[in-house]
C-alpha cells in the first residue's frame, strides 16, 4: 500500500464524513420546526421514546448528535432524565441503518436492476438529482432535498474511495499478519473504540470496517468484538459535552456509556464462552459487508432487548456513579449543545422569549397599579423584574446570533429573525415599566395628585394600555395572527387619546385647575404609555410580517391604514370603547 493509497483512504474517510454531515444537515433543515413539536409531545412512555430515538437517529444519521442533544435538553430542563433513557436505547437501533445502506456495496449480479441497487451506481443519480434541485429550484424545501441527495452521493463516493484504497491489502502478508493480532477479542474491542473516537462517528467507523472487509482479511471473530468496541467509542463525545452540566445531564451521557459497556461485556462473555465450547466454524471465516450489518444490528437490538426492561437499574447505576456530581442546571434553558440541532434550539429560544414577554407585561401592569396605590416593595419588584428582562435579552440575543449562523430552513430563519426583533421591544417595555413606577413614586413622595377630570382620563388610558398589552403578548405567545391584527388599530386610538389628554391638560392649566409641575409629571407618564403602545405595535407588526416572509413594516402599516375595512372597523370599535368624554 503506497502513499497514494494512504491519501486515497484518508480522502475517502473525509468524503464519507463530509457526506454524512451534509446529509444530516439537509435532513434536519427539512424537519424544521416539526422536530421540536415531536419532542414536546414526548411522554414517559418508554416505547414511544425508543421509537423516537431510533427515528431521529435515522434522520440525523448520528447517534452521537442525538445523545449530545439529549444532554443539552436535560441540562436545560426541557426533558427529564428518565425520559431520555429509552431514547438513548433507540439511538443504538437507529444507527444500524447506515451500515445496511453501505452493505449494498457488495452486491454482485449481471442483472441491471440488481446492479442499480449498488450505491456506487444509484448514488450518481442522486448526485444528478441533487444538483438539479439545488441549481434549478427556487424553493428552499426542494434545495434542502437536493442537499440530502448530494450528501448521500458524497458519502457513497467516500465509501467507494475507502474500499478501493484498501483493496491492495488483500495480497499483503504484512496486513494479514497485522490483522491476526486482533483475534484477541479485548484488543479488537479497543481497536473498535479507538477508531470511533478518532472519526467521531460509529457509522463512519462501521463503514471503514466494511471497506476493510472487502479485502477478505477480516473474520467474524475479529469483526464481532470490533463492532462492540465501536459502540463504546461513540459515547466519548457525549461524555465530553456533559462536562460542566447539571447532574441529570451528566447522567444522560453516563447511561449511554453504561448501556454500551454492559451490552459489550455481556455479549462478549457469551461469545467467547460459546465459541470455547462449540468452536463455531464461522468465527474463522471472512466477514462481508452484509455480515457486518447483521452483527451490528444484532448486537444493538440485543443490547436494547437485554436492558430495555431495566431503565430504573440504569438510572440507579448513574445515580451511584455520579452521586457527588456538582453540575448546575442552566438558568435560561439556552444550552449551547442545542445548537447542534437548530430546530430544538429554536424551541428553547421560543420558550424563553415567551417567558420574557410575560414578564415584560407583568412589569408594566404592576407599574400601572402603583399609580393607584404606591407600594415600595412592589416598586422594588419592578426593578428586579427589569433586571431579569435585561438578562433575558442579553442571553437570548447572544444565543440567537449564534443560532442564525447555523444552516437553517427558511421557516426557522424567519422564526429567529422574529425573536431577534421582539426581544428588543420586550426589553424596552421593562424600561418603561420602571419609568412609570418612578412617576408613581414622585406623586407619592410629593403628595401630588391629578385633578378629577385628569384622573378619569388617565384611568381610561390605562385600560387601553392594559388591553393592548394583553392582545400583544397573547398574540405573540400563542402565535395568533388574528389578535395581532387588532393591535395596530388600538395603538392608533391610544395615540389619539394621548394627544387629546395633552390638549385637555393645557386647557385646565389655562383655567388654573392644574399646575405646571403636574404638567411635567403628566408628560412623562403619557410619553411612557405612548412608548408602551408603540412597542406593542412593533411586536405585532413583526409577528404579522414574519408570517408573510417580509420585514417591511412601513409597507404593512401603509396598507392597513389606507382603505383597510378590517382596520377601520377595529379602530372605530376601540375609539368608541375608550372615549374620554
Amino acid at each position: 500500500m503506497d502513499v497514494f493509497s494512504v491519501l486515497t483512504l484518508a480522502g475517502g474517510i473525509a468524503f464519507f464524513l463530509y457526506g454524512m454531515h451534509v446529509l444530516s444537515t439537509g435532513l434536519e433543515k427539512m424537519a424544521g420546526g416539526s422536530l421540536e413539536q415531536i419532542i414536546k409531545k414526548l411522554t414517559s412512555d418508554s416505547i414511544k421514546g425508543l421509537a423516537f430515538g431510533a427515528g431521529i437517529t435515522i434522520a440525523l444519521q448520528s447517534s452521537t448528535t442525538v445523545t449530545v442533544m439529549l444532554v443539552g435538553l436535560v441540562n436545560s430542563g426541557i426533558m427529564g432524565f428518565s425520559q431520555a433513557v429509552p431514547i438513548i436505547m433507540g439511538t443504538n437501533i437507529g444507527t444500524t441503518i447506515t451500515a445496511w445502506i453501505l452493505s449494498l456495496v457488495g452486491l454482485e449480479s449481471g442483472n441491471i436492476f440488481v446492479n442499480m441497487l449498488k450505491p456506487e451506481n444509484f448514488s450518481l443519480l442522486f448526485a444528478l438529482a441533487g444538483i438539479v434541485l439545488m441549481m434549478m429550484s427556487k424553493k428552499p424545501k426542494r434545495r434542502d432535498i437536493g442537499s440530502v441527495f448530494i450528501g448521500f452521493a458524497i458519502l457513497m463516493f467516500g465509501m467507494k474511495l475507502m474500499s478501493g484504497a484498501v483493496a491492495p491489502l488483500a495480497d499483503k502478508p504484512s496486513f494479514i499478519s497485522l490483522m491476526t493480532v486482533f483475534k484477541n477479542p479485548i484488543l479488537a474491542v479497543i481497536l473498535g473504540a479507538v477508531i470511533t473516537i478518532v472519526v467521531q462517528s460509529s457509522a463512519a467507523s462501521v463503514g471503514i470496517l466494511q471497506a476493510l472487509s472487502l479485502t477478505g482479511g477480516v473474520t467474524y471473530g475479529m469483526a464481532i468484538p470490533i463492532i462492540m468496541g465501536q459502540n463504546i467509542g461513540t459515547c466519548l463525545t457525549a461524555l465530553v459535552s456533559s462536562i460542566g452540566t447539571s447532574k441529570n445531564a451528566k447522567k444522560v451521557a453516563f447511561v449511554h456509556l453504561a448501556f454500551n459497556v454492559i451490552g459489550t461485556m455481556f455479549f462478549l462473555i457469551v461469545f467467547i464462552a460459546a465459541n470455547a465450547i462449540f468452536r463455531f466454524p464461522i468465527v474463522e471465516e471472512p466477514i462481508g459487508v452484509v455480515g457486518i450489518s447483521i452483527v451490528h444490528s444484532l448486537f444493538n437490538i440485543g443490547t436494547t432487548a437485554l436492558l430495555f426492561p431495566f431503565p430504573k437499574k440504569l438510572e440507579a447505576i448513574a445515580n451511584f456513579a455520579l452521586r457527588d456530581s456538582v453540575g448546575r442546571a442552566s438558568e435560561d434553558q439556552l444550552d449551547t449543545r442545542l445548537l447542534e440541532t437548530p430546530s430544538v434550539a429554536i424551541s428553547a429560544c421560543d420558550d424563553q422569549t415567551s417567558k420574557m414577554a410575560e414578564l415584560s407585561k407583568k412589569a408594566v401592569l404592576d407599574s400601572i397599579a402603583l399609580m393607584g396605590e404606591y407600594n415600595e416593595k412592589s416598586a422594588e419588584q419592578i426593578l428586579e423584574d427589569e433586571d431579569t428582562i435585561d438578562r433575558y435579552e442579553d442571553r437570548l440575543g447572544t444565543f440567537l446570533v449564534k443560532l442564525s449562523s447555523k444552516s437553517l430552513s427558511e421557516s426557522d430563519t424567519r422564526t429567529v429573525s422574529k425573536m431577534l426583533h421582539a426581544i428588543g421591544d420586550f426589553e424596552r417595555l421593562g424600561d418603561h415599566a420602571v419609568n412609570i413606577s418612578q412617576v408613581a413614586k414622585e406623586l407619592h413622595t410629593k403628595k401630588l395628585w391629578f385633578s378629577e377630570h385628569g384622573d378619569r382620563e388617565i384611568n381610561v388610558l390605562f385600560r387601553a394600555v392594559k388591553e393592548i398589552l394583553d392582545l400583544t403578548i397573547k398574540a405573540y405567545v400563542e402565535k395568533d395572527l388574528k389578535l395581532a391584527e387588532l393591535v395596530e388599530p388600538l395603538e392608533q386610538v391610544i395615540d389619539e387619546m394621548i394627544h387629546d389628554i395633552k390638549q385637555n391638560h393645557i386647557e385646565r392649566l389655562q383655567h388654573g385647575v392644574c399646575s405646571i409641575e403636574m404638567g411635567f409629571i403628566l408628560s412623562d407618564l403619557l410619553t411612557n404609555c405612548e412608548r408602551v403602545s408603540d412597542h406593542c405595535s412593533n411586536i405585532a407588526v413583526n409577528l404579522l410580517e414574519t408570517s408573510r416572509s417580509s420585514f417591511r413594516a412601513h409597507n404593512y402599516l401603509s396598507e392597513i391604514r389606507h382603505g383597510n375595512i378590517a382596520f377601520d372597523s377595529a379602530f372605530d370599535r376601540y375609539k368608541a370603547k375608550y372615549t374620554l368624554s
